[in-house]
């Protein structure tokens, strides 16, 4: 019993002059962590100018992008500062123990370039507006849509589902293929026989058609229409077809034009032709 008394009274007044303190930094740690996205979130969305060349839905990228950038940098921030206090609470002088990670940083200097590299780069690239979540984006040979970005490093998930971790310092060059607007450029052929008038008068009125249509109208900034003549094939003659789309739609806006051409193609009794190859069979 006396032994017991002896613990609580050892116990007692460390947890009023320090276990208080340390709940009561846990607590303001979460506390500040569940609000930290609120606040963060309400002054992105009042700080951050509008672009009169942007939509609106490109603008909601370019802030949940900042948003999400800002919110866990300021809780690692806290969660790191809560971590040092509760410590200087439990006796361990944190002194030694920045020195020790400055030394560490010393020794691990030549691979602290690299990170250092990546968070320059990373910064850069979100101030100039580069790409943002849920842009679709190529890096080189990685190309997806972008789910995510740190200060570090960006990662995308491609058309198989593959995720890709790219950090900021490896990325020398960025091809946005859904920033402001996106494109048709599609490239049909069509038989050497077709009256080149009447294919792009179908080739026209189709575009018009789909750009009108309730379905596709939202989607079609300008209309798909006939550009020029681009190339004489072994079989075909190959015109270009041209038109704008809302970003990341291109694909979907092309892959219904393809199928309405094909019916309107055969209705009108314009031939896609397909390789063909003669042979002549010697006489015996």
């Amino acid at each position: 019993m006396n032994y017991l008394q002896e613990i609580g009274q050892g116990i007692l007044p460390w947890v009023l002059a320090h276990g208080v303190k340390v709940v009561a930094i846990v607590l303001i740690a979460f506390i500040a962590h569940r609000f930290v996205g609120v606040l963060i979130d309400r002054l992105i969305r009042r700080m951050v100018v509008s672009d009169r060349y942007l939509s609106k839905a490109s603008e909601k990228k370019r802030e949940d992008t900042l948003i999400r950038i800002f919110t866990v940098s300021a809780n690692l921030t806290i969660w790191l500062l809560a971590a040092l206090m509760v410590l200087q609470e439990l006796g361990v002088a944190i002194g030694p123990l920045l020195a020790a990670a400055g030394i560490a940083g010393l020794a691990f200097g030549f691979g602290g370039q690299y990170l250092i590299r990546d968070l320059i780069s990373g910064l850069f690239i979100i101030m100039e507006n580069q790409y943002r979540i849920g842009d679709i984006v190529c890096f080189g040979d990685a190309c997806g849509v972008v789910e995510d970005i740190s200060l570090r490093m960006t990662t995308l998930r491609d058309m198989d589902g593959t995720v890709h971790h790219v950090p900021h310092g490896e990325i020398k060059t960025v091809s946005n293929l859904s920033k402001n607007f996106a494109r048709v450029n599609l490239n049909i052929g069509v038989g050497y026989s077709s009256n080149l008038e009447q294919v792009i008068m179908v080739v026209n009125k189709v575009g018009l058609e789909m750009a009108s249509d309730a379905d596709w109208k939202d989607k079609i900034i300008k209309a798909p229409q006939f550009l020029r003549v681009n190339d004489f094939a072994d079989s075909a003659i190959i015109i270009k077809i041209f038109g704008d789309t809302q970003p990341s739609l291109q694909w979907e806006v092309t892959g219904e034009l393809r199928k309405r051409l094909k019916i309107a193609f055969d209705r009108e009794g314009i031939e896609i032709p397909f390789p063909q190859r003669v042979v002549h069979q010697a006489k015996s």
